[in-house]
């Protein structure tokens, strides 16, 4: 445990920081897996609107820097790709 008194505002920042992330990165994959199964229920329509809501909340995560950039580009051109897959026949 910290002693110093900037070391214990220090870790209450942290704290407090930690929460939100969390709450945000939560929110993100909660999307991410509402529109996972909208993809796989078959209904382009739903997804195609989900999509829009996700991508948002994605480059809201990675602008507030609780993921990286790059991680939330790799994850909304998979979940394009999967939604533009919708409805094919392979």
């Amino acid at each position: 445990m910290a002693n110093h008194k900037d070391a214990i505002k220090r870790d209450k920042q942290n704290q407090k920081a930690r929460l939100r992330n969390r709450h945000y990165r939560s929110l993100m994959r909660s999307r991410i897996k509402a529109l996972r199964e909208a993809v796989e229920s078959g209904d382009k329509a739903a997804a195609q609107a989900q999509l829009q809501e996700t991508v948002s909340v994605i480059q809201r995560v990675a602008q507030k820097g609780i993921i990286h950039q790059r991680q939330a580009a790799r994850r909304v051109s998979r979940l394009s790709l999967a939604v533009n897959g919708v409805g094919k026949v392979e």
